[in-house]
């Protein structure tokens, strides 16, 4: 058996894998890999994959979801392009990487950056705190946790201003209100299905009032929720899948449950970390990631033994990001239990032999 604690494309269920699997051969006389996405059978997948994120998420009244392609990177610009009014001035928080990358592409699209807050000064090792939010601007944007480097908002930033969220790493882990968020978007390879898709929640009176002098069909957010997530070919595959992991999710007990399982295989990494003398965290404690758990060898020239360790434990996908080195666990909805306990086995195995 293999352990898989890579931070994307993620696990998925095995009886999601199983039912894919058989609709690759035969959905409904033909691959799903083949059908029209016109054809009624796809037509009340995409429907009931809609519904389930409403019904997962409890999504309220006044609000629309879509499924897109191009990942939360083509987000960055939808979210700037959807959300940009007469300041064309936003606020973003930069918290790593991809909220670097939401920052730049909203500046390409012509909107004036505050970045308010960062943890850029300590290698983003923590979530900025006690920040004050600049006025006369049209939205907030935040990455609500952070792959890359470990850390994750347990609030979310309190304004009156429309709040934005790249929430493509914890989606569906954790219960959220959605009725705080005037848009949220997300990448589907995460807790929500295969590459491919993107998934965007968003108030509907923010919709068609962008004050963007390039709006491209595409990138209108508008144009998509009217079309119902059919303004062209969706990513079929991926939304079916979608829409198999969201049934498995709601049939075993739904976010709420989910958000229990995941806060005791964090409990137990991160136990492991703090309390054994060969490892420590990377990241300031009380902004660790649910997801996504970075650490690293308080020596590191034992690295190739403990990588020899968990390799022959049948763990895959640990290294760290290569962009900061270390190691990097995540801790996605469907990574059972059992697998991490694994983890923390070779963990004490190799700090024994220390």
């Amino acid at each position: 058996m293999k352990h898989n604690f890579g931070a994307g494309p993620c696990i998925l269920p095995q009886e999601v894998f199983e039912q894919a699997a058989a609709a690759v051969l035969d959905f409904n006389g033909l691959s799903i890999l083949e059908v029209s996405h016109r054809h009624k059978d796809f037509v009340a997948v995409m429907d009931e994959a809609l519904d389930l994120v409403k019904k997962a998420l409890h999504v309220p009244a006044g609000y629309s979801v879509a499924y897109l392609q191009g990942g939360a990177t083509l987000g960055f610009t939808i979210a700037a392009l959807t959300m940009q009014r007469d300041h064309r001035k936003a606020g973003y928080i930069n918290t790593g990487t991809w909220a670097s990358g939401a920052i730049k592409e909203a500046k390409k699209v012509g909107i004036e950056v505050d970045v308010f807050a960062s943890s850029e000064d300590q290698q983003f090792s923590y979530i900025p705190k006690n920040y004050t939010i600049p006025t006369d601007i049209d939205y907030v944007h935040f990455t609500s946790n952070n792959t890359i480097y470990g850390t994750q908002f347990k609030q979310i930033p309190q304004t009156t201003y429309p709040l934005v969220c790249d929430m493509s790493s914890d989606i569906f882990s954790q219960e959220i209100n959605v009725a705080d968020y005037d848009l949220i978007y997300a990448g589907a390879q995460k807790n929500l299905g295969p590459a491919g898709a993107t998934l965007y929640i968003v108030k509907d009176e923010v919709l068609g009032k962008s004050s963007a002098n390039f709006l491209p069909t595409y990138l209108d957010l508008k144009q998509h929720v009217e079309k119902e997530s059919m303004l062209n070919t969706p990513p079929v595959f991926s939304v079916y899948v979608a829409m198999l992991n969201l049934r498995h999710l709601l049939a075993h007990g739904g976010v709420a449950a989910q958000a229990q399982k995941n806060e005791a295989k964090a409990k137990l990494l991160y136990d492991a970390i703090d309390q054994l003398d060969a490892f420590k965290g990377n990241v300031a404690t009380e902004d660790r990631s649910l997801m996504n758990v970075t650490f690293a060898l308080t020596d590191e020239s034992r690295g190739a033994e403990f990588d020899a360790l968990w390799k022959g434990a049948g763990i895959v996908g640990l290294p760290g990001h290569r962009s900061v080195g270390g190691y990097r666990a995540s801790l996605y909805n469907a990574l059972p239990l059992e697998s991490v306990q694994v983890l923390v086995d070779v963990m004490k195995e190799f700090n024994r032999k220390g």
